[in-house]
C-alpha cells in the first residue's frame, strides 16, 4: 500500500507520499527451521538482505520534489518461534508466538528534480 502522511519539520510541515512501492530482490543465504519439542517451530534468518524500489513525492511551503527512490537493507536478522498445538480435534494451526528482527544497514538512494 502507498504511504501518505505530513511530519512538522524545521519551519513548516512536510507532506510525503509514497507509492508503487514494489520488493525487487530478497536475498536468504542463511535460514534454518528447527523442531521445538512438544512446542513448536523455530525459523533463524541470518544476513538477509532486501531492495525496494518506489515513487516518492514531497511538499513543504517552499518546493516540491519527486521522483524514483531505491531503499536497500541488509544484515537483517530473524528469529520467530510458532506454536503448533497438537490437539487432534481439527485442522493443524500455527501461531506466531515471538518474533525478533534487527537490520545493520538501511541505503536510501532518492532521484528527483531537485
Amino acid at each position: 500500500p502507498d504511504l501518505t502522511g505530513h511530519e512538522k519539520f524545521g519551519l513548516g510541515n512536510v507532506k510525503y507520499n509514497i507509492s508503487r512501492i514494489h520488493v525487487t530482490a530478497v536475498e536468504l543465504p542463511s535460514a534454518s527451521i528447527s523442531l521445538l519439542p512438544g512446542s513448536g517451530i523455530k525459523l533463524v534468518i541470518g544476513n538477509a538482505s532486501l531492495t525496494i524500489d518506489m515513487n516518492w513525492n514531497i511538499r513543504t511551503w517552499m518546493f516540491k520534489d519527486g521522483g524514483r527512490g531505491t531503499v536497500h537493507i541488509s544484515k537483517v536478522f530473524v528469529t520467530a518461534i510458532f506454536s503448533t498445538p497438537l490437539d487432534n480435534t481439527g485442522p493443524t494451526s500455527i501461531s506466531l508466538t515471538s518474533c525478533r528482527t534487527t537490520s545493520g544497514d538501511i541505503d536510501i538512494k532518492l532521484n528527483g528534480k531537485s
